[in-house]
């Protein structure tokens, strides 16, 4: 579903005046507030028993007897356990996927129906004109038109009869159901408009791929920032803010291994020769650090179905061999961290034909996404594996010079491909756009009156084209092209061993994923794959010159035989935890300049050591117990320095004592934990947060700077000027991530570096070295956790400023209070932290608020299936007022993991329920 989108209001449009802006809100508010005086109805809050017994019932979905599901060849069984998780039981694939299409539209709809609108730019047809500017967007970047493509003329025919036969059991359930009758959200939006849901497409399935790949698309935002950078920063400041990646401190996935010069595939064994180098290439830009407020406000506004921007996106896997566990086979880990949705984006299922034959090929478990068939992540009977994102720089910005109804290529000017979408609105007029397109992509820069500003400001060589009114801005990537993602899904699902596995892999070209495996022979292996670009010219760190053929990209991405991988590696595990795949030295292809910096994923592997050097075997709760671990590495390295700091001040003094003897470690309990977060805060603040364009700044917070030209209210002495932040909360810098966990390390040996001068404000006086700024930042998060938590310390704790709130990711993100009530669920205060392996994500810019979570946690017993454990965030439903909403969220928050019951007597025995299908 999402993460940034709401129904009623949605995302505003990059641009617009404010009265246009303000107008839209009215409209919105008004229908919020019929929302609401419906959903108080339903949930018996307000006026009579009829809205709360039949509205809120009617969509419940039946889970026990018998009901017909057309099209079946033979009955299908849904066993579900106390917990509302089906498993369910056919004799054919098509029987299989019919009724996983069926049991998923009755627990998710809603959730299937707003994440297809917005996959395809159509959530104005649901929820009118204030998301025409959204939809445009999409519509630009045509995620829809892609998926048909694929759906046309990609995937297998097997893959489309399994979408169609999904696609069949979902229109089965809609098939004489009102609204009401399917969630109860259409009861409330059929206050506002006429919406009526119309039936499952295969290609509605294929989409949702597409968004994923959005969220999980690399680089980009780092590409903008760093342009956005240069207008306040210099070239070697900007180079401090993005240091390489610490490979000696923190181990890559694969440690050895290269493209063998003999047979030009990766072997794991091979050592790499001496002329490794077409990784490094620089001077991507010909100095075209621009500003691109516009292109970055505007991907704040689009729904980021994962999270923030796409910003932050982690995910922990691991698999330790049999070698080192009690079991004496493989165990295997997986959480992978995205916004905290409600409901989550998984959900947990059991695909199991009855006998497998040609004709029913299925026996497998996992978490899956609604409105998608087959299983993402989990196990069949064979093998199990797991997912991280790889973080593959898979998208590049090109600045286009726009001459009529071309653009200048090689001092030609090329015409436009050229499509209009027509937009239609619930309760207003048609909209229609004009999307074009170069050769490297859509005009990103058409969809708003803003965008056309893009480029404007860029310092560009001699060489280039005039300006004029600024460049466009194209974006090139990966995703747009057709592709066989879904194919690759059925494969691992059917996969048997390592071949089939990397086989599968081989189709899983967007997103590119880390990929974790072990099977029942007792083997573990690792695969990186994905559709990632060779570029001709430069490293993509920065917009690239499009009027020229220097840069662009080769007509074949890195071939898939040339991809790391590894079997049964020598040390006997393998972690995958957004770190550098490999050293860069060591591999002869660009992957990505901005990998995770790797402090998870060298945590993992520090407690995986020192239980095998120990001597001792790794168990299952072993590898629960590490899905925990909430010791920050920032901590480890300041503590020890601020604990020198004379501090004269009895309040600070006070708090500085709730240092002494700290294990580092964020318990939601520790009062040590949050007072450390608020000095790590404010160091980032004081050090570089204040030191952005406002660009990169939080919305709405405003300093003065020295004047850099333009205009604005100056102050009294007319050399600085009001500045004000535009960024959203939880995607702004400095976020705290472990990119900053370097910066600062790299910088904690110069006492006098630039960065810890800082200028006087209010009360506290400017700062010349490290130690007067770390005083500070102690100074201000003691008076900044007196505002929140009160000055007694003893009633502090981490948990109090680090909270969860579960928000309906459409009609419960905006609104009056009663609206949210209805829908959303929280506060839990909760431990963990940022780039800590229990990753409860905060932005440092922002405000300590949970941003990212593990979304799931899963440990795979390989072999002993019936043994292995999994968790949701939320529940299995998607009904607010169901039993099973979030009824896995306290167990989730406590770090418990629930039974995973897989073989038929195991199931058999944790059923509570059971529906049968009949033809």
């Amino acid at each position: 579903m999402p993460a940034n989108t709401t129904a009623s209001s949605g995302s505003t449009g990059a641009t617009g005046s404010a009265g246009a802006k303000t107008g839209r809100k009215k409209g919105r508010r008004a229908r919020l507030i019929v929302i609401v005086l419906v959903l108080a109805l339903v949930a018996g809050i307000g006026y009579g028993a009829f809205w709360s017994v039949s509205t809120v019932r009617a969509s419940y979905p039946q889970t026990t007897g018998s009901t017909k599901l057309d099209g079946l060849d033979g009955n299908v069984d849904v066993k579900r356990d106390s917990y509302g998780i089906p498993q369910l039981y056919a004799d054919t694939d098509a029987d299989l996927f019919r009724a996983q299409g069926f049991v998923q539209a009755q627990d998710r709809f809603w959730e299937m129906d707003v994440r297809r609108h917005m996959t395809a730019g159509r959530l104005s047809e649901m929820f009118g004109s204030g998301q025409v500017e959204t939809d445009s967007f999409l519509r630009t970047l045509g995620w829809r038109k892609v998926a048909q493509e694929e759906y046309d003329n990609v995937l297998s025919e097997e893959t489309k009869k399994n979408l169609q036969a999904y696609a069949d059991g979902v229109n089965a359930y809609l098939k004489g159901r009102d609204g009401k009758d399917i969630s109860v959200e259409y009861a409330a939006l059929g206050f506002t408009n006429d919406y009526k849901p119309t039936e499952w497409t295969p290609v509605d399935s294929v989409a949702w791929l597409k968004a994923m790949a959005w969220d999980l698309r690399g680089n980009m935002q780092d590409e903008i920032d760093r342009s956005l950078m240069a207008s306040r920063l210099d070239a070697k400041q900007i180079e401090d803010l993005y240091p390489p990646y610490p490979y000696e401190k923190h181990r890559p996935i694969v440690d050895q291994g290269a493209v063998s010069p003999v047979t030009g595939k990766f072997d794991p064994d091979a050592t790499p020769s001496d002329n490794i180098g077409s990784n490094t290439a620089q001077g991507a830009t010909e100095g075209l650090n621009t500003q691109l407020s516009s292109l970055s406000d505007t991907l704040d506004q689009i729904p980021a179905l994962l999270g923030p921007n796409g910003n932050g996106i982690g995910s922990n896997s691991w698999v330790v061999s049999g070698d080192y566990t009690t079991t004496g086979k493989p165990l295997l880990a997986n959480d992978p961290h995205l916004a905290p949705q409600l409901p989550s984006l998984w959900y947990q299922m059991g695909l199991h034909c009855r006998e497998i034959s040609a004709k029913c090929q299925y026996d497998t478990a996992g978490y899956t996404f609604s409105g998608m068939p087959g299983v993402i992540i989990g196990h069949n009977q064979d093998i199990a594996w797991g997912f991280t994102n790889l973080g593959a720089d898979v998208t590049d910005l090109f600045l286009e010079k726009v001459s009529g109804d071309g653009y200048l290529y090689d001092g030609k000017v090329k015409p436009f491909t050229v499509r209009d979408e027509v937009i239609k609105v619930a309760g207003g007029k048609d909209r229609t756009i004009t999307v074009r397109e170069t050769n490297n992509g859509p005009l990103v820069s058409d969809r708003s009156s803003e965008m056309e500003k893009v480029g404007q400001k860029a310092p560009v060589t001699n060489a280039a084209p005039d300006r004029a009114d600024g460049y466009a801005v194209a974006l090139k990537w990966t995703a747009l092209e057709p592709g066989k993602s879904m194919d690759a899904v059925f494969e691992l699902n059917r996969a048997k061993d390592f071949k089939t596995f990397r086989a599968a892999a081989e189709h899983f070209e967007v997103p590119s994923q880390n990929l974790i495996y072990a099977d029942t022979d007792g083997h573990i292996g690792y695969q990186a794959p994905g559709k990632i670009p060779v570029r001709l010219k430069g490293d993509g760190t920065m917009p690239s010159p499009g009027w020229s053929s220097k840069y662009g990209w080769e007509k074949d991405p890195i071939p898939f035989d040339e991809l790391p991988y590894e079997y049964d590696p020598k040390r006997g595990y393998i972690v995958t935890a957004n770190q550098a795949v490999i050293d860069e030295k060591k591999y002869s292809h660009l992957l990505t300049k901005d990998w995770g910096y790797g402090s998870r994923s060298q945590r993992i592997d520090d407690l995986v050591q020192s239980k095998i050097k120990g001597g001792g075997k790794i168990s299952t709760e072993d590898m629960q117990k590490m899905q925990m671990d909430n010791t920050s590495e920032i901590a480890a390295l300041l503590v020890p320095e601020l604990m020198k700091i004379n501090v004269s001040d009895k309040s600070v003094r006070e708090a500085q004592k709730l240092l002494e003897g700290w294990d580092y470690t964020q318990e939601p309990d520790s009062a040590a934990a949050a007072y450390f977060n608020a000095i790590w805060r404010n160091i980032l603040k004081l050090a570089f947060g204040n030191k952005l364009p406002k660009e990169l700044r939080v919305e709405g917070e405003c300093l003065n700077v020295p004047r850099a030209g333009g205009s604005g209210p100056v102050d009294e002495q007319h050399r600085l000027v009001r500045e004000c932040g535009q960024r959203a909360a939880d995607s702004a810098q400095p976020d705290g991530g472990d990119r900053w966990y370097q910066v600062v390390a790299d910088l904690m040996d110069d006492q006098n570096s630039d960065w810890w001068k800082a200028p006087k404000s209010g009360r506290d006086e400017a700062t010349e070295n490290r130690d007067q700024l770390f005083a500070r930042a102690m100074e201000d998060a003691r008076w900044e956790l007196t505002a929140k938590l009160g000055k007694d310390i003893s009633t502090w704790s981490w948990g109090r400023l680090h909270q969860l709130t579960l928000k309906n990711q459409t009609l419960g993100t905006e609104g009056p209070g009663l609206l949210q009530r209805a829908l959303n669920r929280g506060p839990w205060n909760l431990g963990g932290g940022e780039a800590a392996v229990n990753a409860t994500g905060w932005n440092a810019a922002g405000g300590y608020e949970v941003v990212w979570v593990p979304s799931m946690r899963m440990v795979v017993n390989v072999g002993d299936w019936d043994k292995s454990r999994w968790i949701n965030l939320t529940g299995a439903s998607g009904h607010a007022f169901s039993a099973h909403y979030t009824d896995q969220t306290d167990k989730w928050v406590n770090g418990e993991l629930l039974d995973w019951s897989f073989g038929t007597n195991a199931v058999g025995k944790s059923t509570t329920d059971t529906l049968t299908l009949k033809p």
